[in-house]
């Protein structure tokens, strides 16, 4: 992993958005994120490790076959970084949604929180 603080937070981030099964997802978020961290996007709002990893889990049974791959460079300051993503089809390699999210961290590097915004859905039939 990077020595840059930022870009770690970030690499662990996506382990953990890109985790195979439940036991792993719960792994990579102890990882990532501090015991009390939270997690809010535009459908989710929710704090500690077993509700982050919950709506990871949720997130990949609504996409089946995609992954998150980051968009961008990472660019931080202080205590805070951000980045941008797309959840990719590893069939086609389409990325039917993306965005961008802010996270803030601990002295440790760990997330304290991630601030979530969509910015490509596709479109609802």
């Amino acid at each position: 992993m990077s020595e840059n603080r930022y870009e770690t937070a970030v690499a662990r981030y996506f382990e953990a958005w890109n985790a195979g099964s439940a036991e792993d997802i719960a792994k990579a978020v102890a990882v990532a994120w501090t015991e009390g961290g939270s997690y809010t996007d535009p459908f989710a709002d929710v704090a500690g490790h077993d509700a982050v990893a919950a709506v990871i889990a949720g997130t990949q049974a609504q996409f089946p076959g995609f992954v998150f791959r980051p968009l961008g460079p990472v660019d931080g300051h202080h205590h805070f970084a951000r980045f941008g993503w797309e959840l990719v089809s590893v069939a086609d390699g389409s990325a039917p949604v993306a965005g961008f999210d802010v996270v803030a961290l601990a002295e440790d590097g760990g997330i304290r929180s991630v601030a979530g915004f969509v910015d490509r859905v596709p479109p609802t039939a």
